[in-house]
């Protein structure tokens, strides 16, 4: 169950039989949830850390007016809500935009594991912080690129971290998000967002088709989004 997840931390360092052993203890509950069905409830307190095993969730906000904000996507091998384990009260909610399978893990086994195991300790650490870097590549690509670059930039973000968890073919991925849902990442209307969308293929960088995203040209498509994957720390190294 928890493969994705030493896939993910595998990219950054290297775990002992240990740790691994140690992960496979922690994380032995298995849910369920449909798309459109809430992973975490937003202002909840919850008891246990969700590992996302298979599927795309997404973080979010609501204004008062009922607008969603879609702040973070997920894919397999994220702990959604490893920050709940010093947060406690959730602030925003975790959604699924497809089936999801999620591994639980208790925040009284989280604990144990701060206490005894320093090195998984900072990786565990060292992926909220990834997280963290992400949130902060999407403000600037939100507030100072436009539409088209915006789009590029998080398609190409997602192609590599579904590249590190071994879900893409080739230059595909599966991205089971509707233009609605898209239009809740960039904050745009669904109108808007079927423009940008066409911009991109109109310009032979991808082409979107039944879910699954082809990139055509990934030089170009790199250039247009201004990407550059260092803030998603992918160089194995010790920590």
């Amino acid at each position: 169950m928890i493969d994705p997840l030493l896939l993910n931390l595998e990219q950054h360092d290297v775990l002992t039989d240990e740790e691994r052993d140690i992960l496979r203890r922690i994380v032995v509950r298995e849910k369920r949830f449909s798309a459109g069905e809430d992973l975490v409830v937003e202002g909840s307190r919850p008891g246990q850390s969700s590992l996302l095993v298979e599927g795309f969730a997404a973080r979010y906000k609501l204004t008062a007016e009922g607008m969603r904000q879609i702040t973070a996507l997920h894919v397999a091998g994220d702990f959604v809500d490893l920050h709940a384990f010093l947060l406690k009260t959730m602030d925003h909610g975790v959604v699924a935009l497809s089936p999801c399978r999620v591994g639980l893990s208790d925040h009284a086994d989280l604990k144990i594991v701060t206490e005894r195991y320093p090195h998984l300790t900072r990786m565990l650490w060292l992926d909220t912080l990834i997280h963290g870097s992400i949130h902060r590549a999407w403000i600037v690509a939100m507030g100072r690129r436009s539409k088209a670059s915006h789009l590029a930039h998080i398609l190409c973000e997602l192609y590599v971290r579904l590249g590190v968890v071994r879900r893409t073919d080739s230059w595909s991925f599966h991205l089971p998000l509707s233009q609605s849902e898209m239009a809740d990442v960039l904050g745009l209307s669904l109108v808007h967002m079927n423009r940008v969308i066409q911009t991109l293929r109109r310009e032979s960088l991808i082409s979107w088709n039944n879910q699954t995203i082809t990139i055509l040209d990934w030089a170009r498509l790199k250039e247009v989004a201004e990407f550059d994957p260092t803030y998603l720390s992918l160089s194995a190294e010790p920590r």
